[in-house]
């Protein structure tokens, strides 16, 4: 009975314990498995939607994290100049303002706009498999905290039995 006190101790001042790993890890899963669902794939999607798109040299109006989609481009479209937003999921946020890129558009609406590198699914592809398969990772690790902690009932039923 001494051992199993001193083990419930010890797991307490190690950490999280069983129970804390498995909640945190399916948290983990949820919130990878969901930023890849719904935010990354939806923007590599969006940026290869323009691949057939109408092509323009542009230079960088505005430069930021451009992956976040807080740059800008501009560029002429059927004889006026246009000023859009870079969707996120772009590369291209190192360039300095003023910098010289191609872009590829929407003809009936140039507003919708992406680099040309990017129009195979740029930043946004790449931490879209790298977020799943972190969520992946953290759902085997789930796996593993859950079986652990089912052995250790288990056993703690085992050893309460024969000690009754």
């Amino acid at each position: 009975m001494n051992e199993g006190a001193a083990g419930s101790g010890q797991a307490g001042q190690s950490g999280l314990g069983p129970r804390g790993s498995l909640v945190m890890s399916l948290t983990l899963t949820l919130l990878l498995g969901m930023l890849s669902l719904l935010v990354l794939f939806p923007a590599a999607e969006h940026l290869r939607s323009l691949r057939d798109g109408e092509r323009a040299d542009a230079t960088l109006h505005t430069s930021g994290s451009c992956m976040i989609g807080q740059c800008r481009v501009e560029f002429e479209a059927d004889g006026r100049t246009v000023v859009a937003d870079l969707p996120t999921g772009s590369g291209g946020g190192k360039q300095s303002v003023g910098a010289a890129l191609a872009v590829r558009y929407q003809a009936d609406d140039p507003q919708v706009v992406a680099r040309e590198e990017d129009v195979g699914g740029g930043g946004a592809a790449l931490f879209a498999w790298m977020s799943a398969g972190a969520a992946l990772f953290f759902l085997v690790l789930s796996a593993v905290a859950a079986v652990f902690l089912a052995r250790q009932r288990r056993k703690g039923a085992a050893g309460a039995g024969v000690a009754v």
